[in-house]
């Protein structure tokens, strides 16, 4: 049966329609891009599994399926045809069968909750294996392959109102809100149901909990004799006020009592402990305390299992790793993606603190996952190329193997230019950034020249060609340069330069901005007078900050921001960040103000713009781009606001998309090539 899904691979790959020359990047090309995700190399290393995530345009909905590779690049395959894989595929530990998580079924009933599904490496369809009410969030492989543990949402009442006591019809009940952080981007309002262990036995469907009550759980992880499990869970007193958590450790079977090996430590979100081949450490990722939560740098420590202080293995390193790492099977080392100045490099960490650097050049290389063998799979990017799968043999001398070809497209575009550059600020900062040229540039011609602003702020513009990346090639293929700065806040420049803008918004940002300008007009790139600029999240508050400080700019569009930060109070998500780095807005009503300067400063605002965002953001609430909408009608610029219907604060139907893109194009050009 493989033989065969083999010999059919080739028809399954993309096929690229005929083209003589080179051609400039078009939405044509951007809907044949092939998102790569979460990708699994085997325990044996023959194969690496994934997800790839297209755009059905007729359907106007994003479809993601699962797909294989062989890891000597010789074959991908398909695997499942629906497109409704929601992700996590997971190797059982025999490497013949492939867990993953899907919304599937005959009904909208069916298809509310992600299940969990497997299918055979040899052949056949896809098989349910849970069918549960609240669905399943996460799961892991026991290493006997018999058991899975299963992570799952406590049910909600509010999913079934008419079993409610005095709430006996279909109309959904009030939402009773008592938590600190009660509100989240896509979740929507948080009531008090938590997230728990289960121990899943498919031969009997045989469901068994392993944690209860008022604490949740997550981020589960097997010890290698499949005895006990770790887990994260926040069980601190303050828990409701702090985004930190502890690291524990039970044995795998009901009410077991909880070992706290770490308490109340800022972690990355989707970083998982992970347990040493021989089950003695635990490595896990580690950031300072928790008032630096939106600026952490996270640093690989260890601790013993058996409990004690933990050892951090890249204190020295003053660059962040990438929530992926993993262990080498001989457990002296671990790896993981380094985040440094524009790009991302793999490392290999010794347990001594050594960091050896495998990979080189100016590219991005992200979610790494290793075999037994020692291969490792891993995503890897440059300016020009979307992520593809790559194999990297550790032993020298190591190098990339390509694994997939799904953006073979990108060969077929004429590119731009893009190169790094540093500018100074009016303080004296040393700032870098990537600037990129449209393709038809000529050196000593001035071109309109757009500023494109990364959100975060905790994150970096470099050498990558993934989402807001693509905004960026389509708009120099349409004739502009564009400067993307990697401001004080971004990461990949160490602690320093991540924390300058503690409690301190839209500060320094704008003067690390307005000196990469100052520098491209300068060096005699940029036009003066055919300035633009725009941005998302908060990049789109940090467009509004700077056309309230300078009136150069002749077109903006900010996407997903807000300026008056005091009204964001209590309508956002970020409660937690707000008490600690901002203090109450009664306590500290200058400091308020003062990061909401560019909206009690609208009246400065020369700079016609275009505001855009989600009507179910609960990032960055729509409200933000309204009062600056409002403001700039009431001023009397010109303006406009679009609202995505259903969207949350990243846009993600196709037709939205495409029109997102659209429209930065098409305000940009109305102003600055009339």
């Amino acid at each position: 049966m493989i033989q065969r899904l083999l010999l059919a691979a080739c028809l399954l790959l993309p096929q690229l329609p005929a083209r003589a020359e080179p051609h400039t990047l078009g939405p044509a090309d951007i809907a044949q891009l092939r998102e790569i995700g979460d990708a699994q190399i085997s325990p044996d290393g023959a194969w690496v599994a994934y997800t790839l995530r297209r755009q059905d345009l007729d359907k106007d909905r994003q479809l993601t399926d699962l797909w294989i590779s062989r890891s000597d690049g010789s074959r991908s395959l398909q695997l499942t045809q629906g497109g409704d894989v929601e992700g996590k595929p997971r190797w059982s530990p025999d490497a013949r069968r492939i867990a993953f998580l899907a919304k599937r079924g005959a009904d909208e009933a069916a298809r509310k909750h992600a299940q969990l599904w497997q299918i055979a490496l040899e052949g056949g369809e896809a098989q349910p294996l849970t069918s549960l009410k609240t669905g399943v969030a996460d799961f892991q492989w026991a290493p006997d392959g018999q058991r899975l543990l299963l992570v799952l949402d406590d049910a909600d009442p509010a999913d079934e109102p008419e079993l409610l006591e005095g709430w006996k019809r279909k109309t959904r009940p009030p939402i009773v809100i008592d938590r600190f952080h009660f509100k989240q981007d896509r979740e929507g309002y948080l009531g008090p149901q938590r997230q728990h262990l289960y121990l899943f036995e498919p031969a009997g469907a045989r469901l068994t909990p392993l944690t209860r009550g008022e604490f949740g759980e997550s981020k589960p992880a097997w010890s290698p004799d499949g005895r006990q499990i770790a887990f994260l869970s926040p069980r601190m007193a303050e828990r409701e006020r702090s985004e930190a958590t502890g690291l524990y450790v039970m044995e795998a079977r009901a009410d077991a009592p909880a070992r706290e090996l770490l308490a109340n430590f800022s972690t990355d979100e989707d970083a998982y402990p992970a347990w040493s081949p021989d089950g003695r450490q635990l490595a896990v990722l580690m950031g300072d305390e928790g008032r630096w939560s939106a600026y952490q740098r996270w640093r690989l420590a260890t601790v013993a299992a058996a409990g004690g202080a933990p050892r951090i293995l890249t204190q020295a390193l003053d660059r962040g790793l990438q929530a992926r790492f993993a262990w080498a099977p001989d457990g002296a080392s671990l790896y993981a993606s380094v985040d440094d100045d524009g790009a991302a490099w793999l490392a290999r960490i010794g347990l001594d603190g050594r960091v050896e650097k495998l990979s080189d050049g100016r590219r991005s290389v992200s979610g790494l996952s290793l075999a037994a063998k020692g291969q490792i799979a891993l995503l890897a990017s440059t300016a020009k190329q979307p992520p593809e799968l790559q194999l990297l043999q550790p032993a020298a001398p190591a190098r990339l193997l390509p694994l997939t070809r799904h953006n073979a497209w990108a060969a077929e575009v004429r590119w731009g230019r893009s190169e790094d550059f540093a500018s100074r600020s009016a303080d004296g900062a040393e700032v870098h950034g990537l600037i990129s040229y449209p393709p038809e540039y000529q050196p000593g011609r001035r071109y309109p020249t757009l500023l494109l602003i990364h959100g975060g702020p905790n994150g970096q513009d470099g050498h990558s060609l993934a989402g807001r990346d693509l905004l960026r090639e389509e708009l120099c293929a349409a004739g502009y340069v564009v400067l993307q700065v990697n401001y004080r806040g971004s990461s990949g420049r160490g602690d320093a330069y991540q924390r300058a803008i503690y409690a301190d918004w839209v500060n320094k940002e704008v003067l690390d901005l307005q000196g990469a300008v100052d520098w491209a007009v300068g060096q005699g790139i940029a036009d003066p007078a055919r300035l633009g600029v725009g941005g998302w999240s908060y990049g789109g508050i940090l467009t509004n900050a700077l056309i309230a400080a300078d009136t150069r700019f002749k077109a903006a569009v900010a996407g997903a921001g807000s300026a008056n930060q005091l009204a964001m109070f209590g309508t956002d998500q970020y409660a937690v960040q707000y008490e600690r780095e901002l203090g109450a807005p009664w306590r500290n009503p200058a400091l308020w103000l003062k990061v909401s300067a560019p909206f009690f400063n609208a009246e400065r605002i020369k700079t016609p713009t275009l505001f855009m965002g989600g009507e179910l953001d609960f990032n960055v609430p729509i409200s933000g781009s309204e009062q600056m909408y409002l403001a700039l009608k009431t001023l009397g610029v010109e303006t406009q606001l679009v609202i995505y219907p259903g969207e949350f604060h990243g846009i993600s139907k196709p037709s939205y998309e495409r029109d997102v893109s659209a429209r930065f194009r098409a305000w940009f050009d109305r102003y600055l090539k009339p």
